[in-house]
């Protein structure tokens, strides 16, 4: 009789703790919920603003080749990219201020419509301490409701680390070095020194060179192919490269293609996928962009393109587009994930018989959306039939021989 007692004894307290968590959370919630806006008045963001936001937020993915890179932000740039970030799916407002080497933010969230209120607030104070390279989170609130400081250090790195803002410092959390916080600005030490992001200048033009081979060579009659140039290259990366060289070699090919593809100057001749020149940018370009860096940033930015192009003289948001960003970055990953997969990748390029070898046809998937257009059909890039559409192609190219192939063990 002990044992069943007991059992029912352990199963009240877990119970009773849950509730207790839950409940907890729930009075967490209602603490940050407001009918009113306090914070000071946006003022909306215009073409040039969001511009401006997106090089502020994508400076720190760029390769650097110094040992030590540092990236200072102003009080004013860190408003404006804090709040193109959150505007980017619903209204909502974000004040930071630089005061005393002290950080303090405060972020207001606007709730779809409901009966008991319309906004959610929270704020928070990051310090810098003696001796220790990056600030801490010294104080947090949920409305006016004051959290364990660590309490709060954990909540927001979950909400980065499961949202769309990963996207964007995914490359900002390991190679951090040291932050500063002066009077009205930020200053990020980050270490740059990742050998294996050096660009062989030699082999890049020597790729080049290659490409020049093949525009002589073929009859000018007919369209050139993407593929055309990805087989030409890669077959050469495959002789020239080792175990040891074929990441380094792999992204001077990418990077040369891309020179000819997405250069200032306009190509001799245009590359085309499904008979259409912008894929081919699309896809190289992305390819490109994920080999320098990762395929979180270069997915982020073809989105945040995709967006931007749903306004007045943007040519329409396009899944199409979208798919050959996808598609170019996960062969741009693939190209530098390790040596293994840049040798097979090398190899699988070189035999490849035209574009369907690495690109799936995107031709039934929706484009050319304005911002109306795109609110009523998806909403936002978070919503189910959005994240359904965007699964659907990356589940395309996941199918694709290529890419299963260049992963196998």
């Amino acid at each position: 009789m002990m044992p069943r007692v007991n059992f029912i004894f352990v199963v009240r307290i877990v119970a009773g703790f849950f509730t207790l968590l839950f409940l907890l959370c729930v009075f967490v919630l209602i603490s940050g919920l407001r009918a009113e806006n306090n914070q000071p008045p946006q003022t909306k963001l215009t073409a040039e603003n969001v511009t401006q936001a997106r090089k502020i937020l994508y400076e720190g993915t760029k390769i650097k080749p110094d040992d030590i890179a540092a990236i200072t932000f102003t009080e004013a740039d860190l408003n404006l990219a804090g709040n193109y970030l959150l505007n980017r799916y619903r209204q909502s407002a974000i004040h930071i201020e630089l005061i005393n080497n002290k950080l303090r933010c405060s972020a207001t969230f606007t709730l779809p419509a409901n009966r008991f209120a319309n906004y959610f607030t929270v704020s928070f104070r990051l310090s810098s301490e003696m001796g220790k390279p990056l600030p801490r989170i010294t104080k947090f609130k949920v409305g006016q409701l004051l959290l364990p400081a660590k309490l709060a250090d954990w909540v927001i790195h979950a909400m980065i680390r499961h949202s769309f803002l990963n996207d964007y410092f995914i490359l900002a959390t390991k190679p951090i070095l040291r932050v500063v916080m002066d009077n009205k600005t930020l200053t990020i030490f980050y270490d740059s020194t990742n050998q294996s992001a050096q660009i062989n200048a030699e082999s890049r033009q020597l790729y080049q060179q290659k490409i020049v081979e093949v525009l002589t060579q073929r009859d000018s009659k007919w369209r050139l192919s993407l593929a055309e140039l990805l087989k030409a290259v890669f077959e050469l990366a495959y002789q020239r490269a080792t175990l040891e060289t074929a990441i380094q070699e792999n992204r001077s090919a990418i990077l040369a293609i891309n020179d000819y593809v997405n250069g200032e100057d306009v190509p001799p001749m245009a590359a085309f996928l499904y008979k259409r020149s912008d894929l081919a940018q699309h896809f190289i370009g992305t390819a490109a962009l994920t080999a320098s860096t990762n395929s979180q940033v270069a997915n982020a930015l073809g989105e945040a393109k995709e967006l931007s192009d749903t306004r007045a003289g943007g040519s329409g948001f396009s899944f199409v587009d979208l798919a050959a960003d996808k598609a170019g970055s996960r062969f741009g990953e693939l190209a530098v994930s390790s040596p293994e997969n840049a040798r097979r990748l090398q190899a699988l390029t070189a035999k490849i018989n035209d574009y369907r070898d690495f690109m799936p046809d995107p031709r039934d998937l929706p484009e050319h959306m304005n911002e109306a257009d795109f609110k009523r059909l998806f909403e936002s890039t978070q919503s189910p039939a959005y994240l359904t559409l965007a699964t659907q192609i990356d589940t395309r190219i996941a199918s694709m021989p290529l890419y299963k192939l260049a992963t196998r063990d």
